[in-house]
């Protein structure tokens, strides 16, 4: 079992949240190593490297690259809303079926989706609630979280169980290889969660059942020379510096007649 290490002051207020992704709650000094783990300070959940305390991941709705976004990020013009087709006459609602950090989740909501996130991952699922729910008490930004409803659970069994065409959009984010000849390097941030999420190793058997559930299309972020998810050729590609967004369209972005 994973251990959430915290101080023994915060361990009873820690434990129902703990035992909702199935993690210990630990008093114990946290190991001084090369490996990642989960820590509580009293005012956030972060993912931190023993060895390294510098180093570490959190969730933050409130301020730093995300808050910049929210604010300069250039709204309906960015890729994103194209891709997921956001317009003036529709806003369409949003599965993202590979949540992660919940960055994707956020602009979507910002942009205004409606968006249930769906994350497998439980020690990332914990780190996205605790930004969500630091988020919700903050009066720049709780309207925008509360359209996002984090889903803890496998993307392909929730799919799946989906009737055919009953949600407008389904995103899809693959963790994929970074591409080494990338100039700009991976941030610190992005460099822990690929070693504790790893590759997502199953992400082509996403498609089929995304685009069974998806009434109007489904958006699939790639790295830009990227093969195309599980082969299939998309309907057209917005494609940026770094990454793209793969449309396979299935109807105009409307409201449902």
């Amino acid at each position: 079992m994973t251990e959430l290490y915290c101080a023994p002051d915060f361990a009873p207020h820690l434990r129902e949240f703990a035992d909702a992704f199935g993690l210990g709650v630990s008093t114990a000094k946290m190991p001084q190593n090369a490996e990642y783990h989960l820590h509580h300070d009293g005012h956030a959940l972060a993912l931190v490297r023993g060895d390294s305390p510098k180093t570490r991941v959190v969730v933050d709705f409130c301020a730093g690259a995300t808050a910049h976004r929210r604010k300069f990020g250039g709204g309906k013009g960015q890729d994103i809303a194209k891709a997921v087709g956001v317009s003036a006459a529709y806003i369409p609602t949003v599965v993202d079926a590979t949540a992660g950090l919940g960055r994707d989740s956020f602009v979507l909501a910002t942009l205004g989706c409606d968006v249930t996130a769906i994350e497998r991952q439980p020690v990332v699922t914990a780190l996205l609630q605790d930004g969500l729910g630091r988020a919700s008490l903050d009066t720049e930004v709780a309207e925008i979280v509360s359209r996002i409803r984090l889903v803890h659970t496998s993307a392909h069994q929730w799919l799946a169980a989906q009737a055919e065409n009953s949600v407008d959009v389904v995103y899809l984010d693959p963790m994929f290889d970074h591409d080494p000849k990338q100039k700009a390097a991976v941030k610190k941030d992005m460099q822990a969660f690929r070693e504790v999420v790893g590759q997502d190793t199953d992400s082509d058997d996403l498609l089929g059942p995304a685009l069974s559930a998806a009434r109007c299309r489904v958006v699939v972020k790639r790295a830009r020379k990227a093969q195309p998810l599980a082969g299939r050729a998309p309907s057209y590609s917005i494609t940026g510096k770094s990454n793209r967004f793969d449309v396979y369209a299935l109807a105009r972005v409307e409201a449902p007649a």
